[in-house]
């Protein structure tokens, strides 16, 4: 027996005894025919996009419960907890969100009919740097661009080619669902030059009553700004809702601008320039 006062005993290995067996590998959580995919239930819980999910899944990077997942199509109790390891929220952080203030005559995305994307207007020499448009690093320092903030960038929600406003682009998968997802309940605010007159009863109409492609739009808030001018807030976006809504009343849009997503304001981002979203910023 080993007292106080006595030497530490030590141990050596015998001759011929079996050695220790090596740690365990993290186990890992297996595919079930049941319960709802990981990727999916990520992003219900607004951790990142199914896309992004994916790739966080195929590099291990993606924990159920604790139990590390790796294969895709894996289901998983709804109830499970779902965390992401450290170098997936560290990428999650460098990525960034863009706010541009499109002119007429670009699409939101792909090249189409000889028009090109939005993106195009992205560079070093278009940022806005005003009134803190780089965006605030942690050092206080304004967020310069970089080539990197474009790979994966993309727009978040369309504006026609004939419209002007504010337009979001992100590399962050969980903006994008916040902005364009099917739970998506973020108001989008316009100002629109129209011409023409209105049916009777048409400004009821267009807060409620009309359906594009057979299906009913949902409830918008539609107001007179001034006489030739209507405010439109919608929770949705149908291509060229407000254009098809208006024509359904009797009025043609001559003028369509963006000026809100959420709680973010245009402001005062001059046209065909763009800044970050800022760390305090949520739509």
């Amino acid at each position: 027996m080993t007292t106080p006062e006595s030497p530490k005993p030590r141990f050596r290995r015998v001759p011929g005894a079996t050695p220790a067996k090596p740690a365990a590998k993290p186990a890992t959580a297996a595919p079930s025919p049941e319960g709802v995919r990981v990727s999916k239930l990520m992003a219900e819980q607004g951790l990142c996009s199914r896309r992004e999910a994916d790739t966080y899944i195929e590099q291990g990077l993606v924990y159920v419960d604790g139990i590390k997942v790796t294969e895709l199509g894996t289901r998983v109790d709804p109830r499970a907890v779902i965390t992401l390891a450290k170098e997936a929220k560290l990428r999650q952080a460098r990525q960034v969100t863009i706010l541009l203030n499109k002119p007429v005559g670009y699409v939101s995305g792909q090249a189409e009919d000889g028009h090109e994307p939005a993106v195009v207007l992205i560079s070093a020499e278009t940022q806005y740097l005003g009134k803190g448009g780089g965006a605030e690093s942690g050092y206080g320092e304004a967020l310069k661009f970089s080539p990197a903030h474009l790979r994966g960038l993309a727009p978040a929600g369309r504006l026609d080619i004939d419209s002007t406003g504010l337009l979001v682009l992100t590399q962050d998968g969980r903006i994008a669902r916040k902005l364009i997802g099917e739970e998506s309940d973020v108001e989008k605010e316009y100002m629109v030059r129209i011409e023409g007159h209105m049916i009777e009863n048409g400004l009821k109409l267009l807060n409620h009553g009309l359906s594009l492609d057979g299906k009913l739009l949902k409830p918008a808030k539609v107001s007179w700004s001034n006489e030739d001018q209507l405010r439109f807030v919608l929770k949705e976006g149908k291509k060229r809702q407000i254009r098809r809504m208006c024509e359904l009343v009797g009025l043609k849009v001559i003028g369509l601008k963006r000026v809100r997503i959420g709680r973010i304001p245009l402001s005062d981002l001059p046209l065909g320039q763009w800044r970050y979203l800022r760390e305090d910023e949520r739509f």
